[in-house]
């Protein structure tokens, strides 16, 4: 979207999405996480979770409808919209369906709790609603870790709910961090998400590589006797350890493209599982100069 077509609409910054999302219909139906505890995360520190009123919400679908009419995609921001109301989100996804004739998916970003506090009937009113895609964060298997960063849930709770949306007919886009656990915790970082992985059906599965934005550092170190950061060598070992051992439910479309990684991979689990491997080890083998320049990644 141009910025000048932004001007009308009440946007809270910053405004995240996923890499996916970036040609598609963005509307925050909140501001902010209600969870906002992670520590690796820092992307909603600055915001209060706020519930927006849906004639609010109303208002600026009208002016997105309009401005683009043809408009197939929406993503509902901020951190985790699956945490609102059920009356309120299916009342929102009435009125996106209602605004964009060509409307084939709704997604979000959620966490284990928004789908453990609601029903599997609960879950396919809302993907029959037209709610088709969530993006969520496995960050590690691990409970130890897990309970380090203040995640708010363990594996087998993840499991669950990612059992619940699948049962709902809800597609998961799951993320996990690559070198969350450090030098200390690298084994049962990537033991422990393989477990997980295995267990829970998901559509897609990306990897990210550990970052720290300032003002994080601290907060994320704070429940760690010892962290030392894995360097790019390091963090391919934990790729290649993560893809040589996943056996997943069902197959799962993987990328590796987010713009942290040092190394992108593209395939299909398992069916591509040696190739990606193999681009692994060519590139452990090359050194620095088969990997993107740091100067290029970010968040």
């Amino acid at each position: 979207m141009k910025r000048n077509n932004l001007a009308m609409i009440n946007y809270s910054f910053p405004l995240y999405r996923p890499p996916a999302e970036a040609d598609n219909i963005i509307l925050q139906a909140t501001f902010g996480c209600s969870h906002n505890r992670c520590t690796y995360c820092s992307m909603y520190k600055s915001k209060r979770f706020t519930i927006r009123p849906i004639e609010e919400l109303k208002e600026e679908i009208g002016i997105l409808s309009y401005r683009y009419p043809d408009a197939n995609k929406v993503f509902l921001a901020d951190g985790d919209a699956l945490s609102l109301f059920i009356e309120h989100l299916a009342k929102l996804l009435r009125l996106l369906k209602e605004a964009f004739s060509r409307l084939s998916r709704v997604s979000l970003y959620t966490t284990a709790q928004n789908f453990l506090e609601k029903s599997v009937d609960e879950l396919k009113f809302l993907r029959a609603g037209g709610l088709s895609l969530g993006y969520f964060g496995i960050e590690t298997g691990n409970d130890e870790l897990l309970e380090k960063i203040d995640k708010g849930v363990n594996s087998s709770k993840m499991i669950e709910a990612l059992t619940k949306a699948h049962e709902a007919g809800i597609k998961i886009s799951s993320t996990v961090i690559l070198g969350l656990g450090g030098l200390e915790h690298t084994h049962e970082h990537i033991r422990d998400t393989i477990k997980l992985i295995n267990a829970a059906p998901m559509t897609y599965l990306s990897t990210l590589q550990l970052g720290l934005e300032e003002g994080s550092v601290e907060r994320f170190r704070r429940s760690f006797n010892a962290f030392t950061p894995l360097n790019d060598h390091q963090i391919l070992q934990e790729q290649r350890h993560l893809l040589s051992e996943l056996n997943p439910p069902q197959k799962i479309i993987f990328r590796s493209n987010h713009a942290s990684n040092a190394l992108h991979l593209s395939g299909t689990l398992p069916k591509n599982t040696s190739r990606m491997i193999d681009e692994i080890n060519e590139a452990l083998r090359i050194g620095e100069g088969a990997m993107v320049p740091k100067r290029f990644r970010g968040f």
